[in-house]
């Protein structure tokens, strides 16, 4: 990814490393949005896949009680106005994004140059989600919505979330009781050495899975999921978990295009990078390496053929319609 030292660096980074935290079962949170990936620490996957099944991986959360009740599952397209669901014409941004490409946003911050010797991989991340800000910003203005900027918490070990404790092992996450994503940079090292998912865009599709899930929470999809997961079975419920990570890895996609064509951001390999990563983290590759077998009604994120044909359906259109897992269909 290009990225120069005068680019914009987020202000929402939060930078909790070092202060502990370590494995505690997390007695009273939901479960965030997560990339699953193996236990660290003498963990084994199996070990945390059994503590984390009811609390994780089969999406349980003690809001889908509270939260009962909702018909039908998210229509993306209904999060749209009628004149932006128009096929574009031409050469017309699928968004009709004022500024697109190039332009710099009303308000933009200050660009923040990086000092030498600073923590490059924060610098990196900071970047990769000012990037976000600004392209969702401006899509969600596109259709007369206000983007709110979410944090990201950069952890070591394990930390306190409105969800639960986050913990290492569980890969990045997102929080949607306090809007927050939750990275521990050690993942970074753990997909490039046991995921063979090197490259600094593999490490901003991560970043822009989790904000997904934060768009997601924003248009109000990520409240019709748990209610309609509190109405069905574990088997169904897991299925759901599904077209929602699905959706994030599409938007994903989206992202990626209309980043580009903001920032010019895109080198060659990079988007190889990111479809690389999408199909070593899909549930049947992480099946099979830990467990030795492939149980598809245990999948919550997808396959990785799945995977990667979402977030190539969000990068080869840049168009949010496009994203529409819950009405799709096939997967």
């Amino acid at each position: 990814m290009r990225y120069e030292d005068d680019d914009r660096q987020s202000n929402n980074v939060e930078d909790r490393r070092g202060q502990g935290g370590g494995f505690r079962f997390p007695g009273g949170g939901g479960r965030g949005f997560q990339i699953p990936v193996g236990g660290r620490g003498g963990m084994s996957f199996t070990t945390l896949l059994i503590l984390g099944a009811i609390m994780l991986f089969f999406g349980i959360n003690p809001l889908e009680v509270l939260l009962g009740g909702g018909q039908g599952f998210p229509d993306i397209s209904q999060q749209i106005p009628q004149e932006q669901k128009q096929v574009p014409k031409g050469d017309r941004n699928p968004f009709d994004i004022p500024g697109l490409p190039g332009a710099e946003a009303p308000g933009q911050q200050q660009a923040q140059p990086a000092p030498k010797g600073v923590d490059e991989m924060k610098v990196f991340i900071s970047r990769v989600l000012a990037d976000t800000e600004d392209v969702w910003s401006r899509v969600f203005k596109s259709f007369g919505k206000t983007y709110k900027e979410p944090q990201l918490v950069l952890f070591s070990g394990g930390t306190q979330t409105a969800c639960g404790t986050g913990m290492s092992a569980m890969g990045p996450f997102y929080c949607p009781l306090d809007q927050k994503v939750y990275v521990d940079l050690a993942f970074y090292d753990e997909l490039k050495r046991r995921f063979n998912a090197p490259g600094d865009f593999a490490q901003a599709y991560v970043i822009a899975h989790e904000v997904g899930h934060h768009v997601q929470t924003l248009l109000g999809i990520s409240d019709q999921v748990q209610r309609a997961k509190a109405r069905v079975s574990e088997r169904e419920g897991n299925r759901i978990q599904v077209m929602m990570e699905l959706q994030a890895d599409c938007l994903a996609g989206v992202w990626a295009n209309l980043n580009d064509q903001l920032k010019n951001r895109l080198e060659p390999g990079d988007i190889d990078e990111g479809l690389n990563a999408a199909s070593q983290i899909g549930d049947d590759m992480i099946q099979k390496r830990t467990q030795g077998r492939i149980v598809p009604d245990a999948f919550t994120h997808g396959s990785s053929a799945q995977r990667v044909d979402w977030f190539k359906r969000g990068f080869q259109s840049g168009q949010i319609k496009v994203c529409d897992t819950f009405n799709s269909g096939e997967l």
